[in-house]
């Protein structure tokens, strides 16, 4: 059955890893949730989608922290705003979060400014709470976000996760994804018991073998061919690619769960989201962006390929496509 999996909690109907996307994402029946993880200056590790806050908090509200405002190259790419790096966890902690796309879901602005940022102890402690109550073992899909820059600042998270999450892993519970394959390996090298899935993008290199080799680090697409994914299987349990790989513009389905699964590995997909602005375009209902589209239609392509994982916005949604599928 496939995994139904909460994108930063139930992200579709309030602002991203925050505590009541979490709580929530389980309540609507997801099997799991995913958290980014960043870390601060004093080495905590936090929940976000990027390191870079400004989009995500009320950082620009505070003018305490005016001038921490800076620019940064982040793997190849210059970005300014606030980094998590440069605060200490206690700065952090003073912040509150946002909606990360106000316009397109505006129900779920009305609730900024109401919860504070999640330390990744903080959802282990949501995720034990949750088992309890509903009675079933749920997991976390944890993504390492930057592995290489962190590293090259001096704050390692393949050594801040696997100290923080060597008491509670489990193969049953915790999945470990990231873009560069080499924070994976280092996690799995600390004896970190999880499943290990490589995130593969339809375009670009990952991040760490381009700070390494330059233009001439192997590519996604050289990662996803069929010599790649029968390396991956040797090094990696899943790969998890783009939503745009497994279901085309045009409604059809490719064959890429197919092939993952003959290279012996699990394939899992990001992101499912109803609103048309997200759908492929065969699914989309009506001009609104952030209108509902055929999201049953998309949805259930999706899962008819076999896929181990889906990555939901809204995992209810998912839920209710997932058991569709099952009653035919």
């Amino acid at each position: 059955m496939t995994l139904i999996i909460g994108h930063r909690g139930a992200s579709g109907y309030r602002p991203e890893h925050s505590r009541a996307a979490y709580e929530l994402a389980f309540a609507l029946g997801a099997d799991a949730v995913e958290p980014d993880i960043v870390a601060t200056k004093d080495g905590v590790l936090v929940l976000r989608h990027e390191n870079e806050i400004s989009g995500t908090t009320d950082v620009a509200q505070h003018p305490e922290f005016a001038d921490r405002k800076t620019t940064k190259t982040i793997d190849g790419a210059a970005q300014t705003g606030w980094f998590t790096e440069d605060f200490t966890w206690d700065e952090l902690a003073t912040l509150c979060v946002i909606e990360r796309l106000p316009i397109l879901r505006q129900p779920s602005s009305s609730f900024n400014g109401q919860q504070g940022i999640l330390r990744l102890s903080d959802l282990v402690e949501i995720i034990d709470a949750a088992s309890a109550l509903f009675g079933r073992q749920l997991a976390m899909i944890a993504e390492i976000k930057h592995g290489a820059y962190f590293e090259s600042i001096g704050l390692p998270l393949d050594e801040l996760f696997a100290a923080e999450m060597r008491p509670w892993a489990s193969v049953d519970r915790l999945v470990v994804e990231s873009f560069e394959q080499r924070v994976l390996a280092k996690i799995r090298a600390r004896g970190i018991p999880a499943r290990y899935v490589f995130l593969a993008d339809r375009q670009g290199a990952p991040a760490d073998l381009v700070a390494a080799y330059g233009p001439t680090a192997r590519s996604y697409a050289h990662h996803l061919d069929e010599k790649g994914l029968a390396r991956l299987a040797t090094e990696v349990h899943g790969v998890s690619v783009d939503k745009r790989m497994i279901v085309l513009a045009n409604g059809t389905t490719s064959d890429f769960v197919d092939r993952a699964h003959d290279a012996g590995l699990l394939a899992y997909t990001w992101t499912l989201r109803a609103e048309n602005k997200f759908l492929a375009k065969a699914f989309r209902v009506g001009s609104s962006p952030s209108a509902f589209g055929d999201w049953m239609g998309e949805f259930s392509a999706i899962l008819a390929t076999g896929i181990d994982g889906v990555f939901a916005d809204q995992p209810d949604l998912a839920v209710a496509a997932r058991e569709v599928g099952t009653r035919k």
